[in-house]
């Protein structure tokens, strides 16, 4: 990476930073290649972007979590070239090595990432993200981990204090241990958010958007950071090709507001 770029990446961290740290809520629509990322970029509510592992994975072919990860940073990469906003990646569980991985995700213009714990023990997760915040330190970005807690995704049939209590004692350690944010999947009600917020922090808590969900405005105002939506989004616009395909296969006829892409 030459100087510029490896400025122009820091610039870009810093940005990343400042929209994690304002008081509003950031919501980053989630993308899966140089086209969504042009189209979603191209609004002009759009801060930052985030990639969807899921969405990635699905399109090469693979299952969430099985794509080689030369190939998902070879996607991401395309991503970031796309757009001049900031760009958090889905990093899954860090690929083995972590903080290779996101040395590896910064040098193509990666700022920031979501890396999932998957509840392994806590101090072998808490340690992954000390190594990542000293990888990233030492390429000299102030990268934005995004440290994700499983705690509900595979909390299993735990009782839900139990998890969130996990949720709350995972991410106060990542969080000291130089994480941005503590992204905590699931639907999470008013009760719940209130007591994660409570427990890490106003400004601490990233969460996705889900059906069933809260919606990013009241999360706004119970203090969550950052909310994303996954796989969601390309859901939908795979829904929208079945319908289309579906109406082909009836008139054959092209909808008149079909719109052209640049």
């Amino acid at each position: 990476m030459s100087e510029t770029t490896r400025a122009e990446t820091a610039r870009r961290a810093e940005t990343l930073g400042a929209l994690h740290r304002d008081p509003g809520i950031l919501q980053v629509v989630n993308v899966w290649d140089a086209v969504t990322a042009t189209v979603v970029a191209d609004l002009p509510e759009t801060k930052a972007l985030a990639t969807a592992g899921h969405s990635i994975a699905a399109s090469h072919g693979y299952a969430d979590g099985e794509i080689p990860l030369d190939l998902l940073l070879a996607a991401t990469a395309r991503i970031v070239a796309a757009t001049g906003l900031p760009v958090s990646a889905d990093l899954d569980d860090g690929h083995g090595d972590a903080a290779e991985t996101v040395r590896r995700a910064i040098d193509v213009g990666v700022v920031g990432a979501n890396i999932e714990d998957r509840l392994r023990p806590f101090e072998t997760s808490v340690e992954t993200v000390r190594r990542v915040v000293a990888a990233a330190g030492s390429a000299g970005v102030d990268f934005q981990l995004n440290a994700r807690t499983d705690a509900f995704v595979l909390g299993g049939d735990r009782p839900v204090d139990v998890i969130i209590d996990d949720a709350v004692t995972r991410g106060r350690a990542y969080l000291e241990a130089g994480a941005a944010l503590v992204f905590v999947p699931g639907v999470l009600d008013r009760e719940t958010t209130e007591r994660l917020v409570d427990g890490l922090g106003r400004g601490r808590l990233s969460v996705i958007g889900l059906p069933g969900a809260l919606s990013a405005a009241e999360y706004e105002q119970l203090g969550v950071a950052r909310i994303s939506y996954g796989p969601m989004t390309q859901r939908h616009a795979l829904r929208a090709l079945r319908d289309l395909a579906t109406s082909l296969y009836g008139d054959g006829v092209i909808p008149e507001d079909t719109p052209e892409l640049n």
